[in-house]
């Protein structure tokens, strides 16, 4: 196998696929990068058994073949190297010789018939999102998604899509985050709506991936895998199965309370209140809306915050706590000028939504405070 490519593109190839990696591979080959080099493509693979992240780039390819590379110190050699084009020698299925302008390096290679075969999806239910909008519904639901494997189902996100609607719904038990996409998709003739609930992990490498523009990304979904293709790059995963929590009955539909103020002066009110609430041993932030005024304070031994602002009240008054990490992660994730915030008493969950339309909600339990 003989071919050059540019050294910039080799690179975001191998920065692209070694997110599927894993730290402990259940195979020594998995260790490695498939490359493929045939037709004046080259195609890179790498899995982790259930996650599999391919690219494809434009390459000028003197003789055809395929090699498995050592993934990290090959990606980490490339990374070192001057810009310009790399060439890429395979002789004899055991050492890879790797040149750009005066360097030279010679690499061990792994025989590319013991790589486990990637088995490419070929029929399911197509669903197309612009990549910006899905990189983004994404990135603002993933901090929800449960860690603990106990509850497995909710170690994965579940996303929903309709024939107007797509919504990414995370929960971890103490709070929810749902995020919304507004547009019409094409479903098979007889289906109402498609749910896939996707590992937690795959949803955070497919994020950081995608690129911010407004191409569409074409997921592909069957009973128990997801395919999804953009640009040059395919991804491949298992799905978990199971029933996701109906969180629809977790979702309160009156409240007592609303309360509205500057989201970014809650979210800095709250950055410096958590600072003492680390010190502490509950990590508690409380809220007490009431006159026209949001305070929000925080305790611990070494000393306290207290901080005041401005907010709009309809309801009851209400004092209320969170762990500060959870309110934090929530804010941080609304975009809006305003939070808002409805309430129906201080041991019920609390809801954040946008302060016109329907794009998000979250969800955040209270943390019950004894006088």
């Amino acid at each position: 196998m003989i071919f050059s490519m540019n050294s910039q593109d080799l690179l975001e190839g191998l920065n692209t696929v070694t997110r599927a990696l894993s730290a402990r591979p259940s195979k020594q080959i998995l260790e490695g990068i498939l490359i493929t080099a045939e037709n004046d493509r080259v195609q890179m693979t790498c899995s982790d058994g259930a996650l599999v992240i391919e690219y494809t780039n434009a390459a000028s390819i003197k003789e055809e073949g395929e090699v498995v590379l050592p993934g990290k110190l090959f990606t980490e050699l490339i990374r070192k190297m001057p810009d310009g084009m790399v060439n890429i020698s395979v002789s004899d299925q055991r050492t890879a010789t790797i040149r750009c302008m005066k360097n030279r390096s010679n690499l061990a290679v792994m025989n590319a018939d013991e790589y486990p075969e990637i088995q490419l999806m070929q029929t399911g239910t197509s669903v197309k999102i612009p990549q910006n909008k899905l990189r983004d519904m994404i990135s603002r639901v993933v901090f929800a998604i449960a860690t603990d494997e106990s509850r497995q189902i909710l170690t994965g996100s579940l996303l929903e899509v309709s024939r107007n609607e797509a919504r990414l719904v995370a929960l971890d038990g103490f709070r929810l985050a749902m995020q919304k996409i507004f547009q019409p998709f094409e479903l098979p003739e007889g289906t109402d709506v498609v749910k896939a609930i996707i590992p937690g992990k795959v949803l955070n490498e497919l994020s950081r991936i995608l690129p911010d523009d407004e191409a569409f990304c074409t997921m592909l979904f069957d009973k128990n895998r997801m395919q999804c293709t953009f640009g040059n790059i395919r991804l491949t995963s298992g799905l978990l199965a199971g029933e996701y929590i109906d969180y629809r009955r977790i979702l309160p539909s009156d409240f007592k309370t609303e309360a509205r103020a500057n989201r970014i002066s809650v979210q800095d009110a709250i950055d410096r209140a958590s600072l003492m609430a680390r010190e502490g041993k509950n990590n508690l932030i409380k809220m007490s809306f009431r006159d026209g005024i949001l305070k929000i304070t925080s305790n611990a031994e070494l000393g306290d915050v207290e901080e005041e602002m401005d907010a709009s009240l309809n309801g009851d008054p209400i004092d209320i706590a969170f762990n500060a990490r959870y309110i934090t992660d929530i804010i941080r994730n609304v975009s809006d000028d305003f939070l808002c915030m409805k309430f129906n008493s201080n041991v019920s969950p609390c809801v954040v939504v946008p302060e016109n339309g329907d794009d998000f909600i979250y969800l955040i339990l209270p943390v019950r405070v004894f006088q």
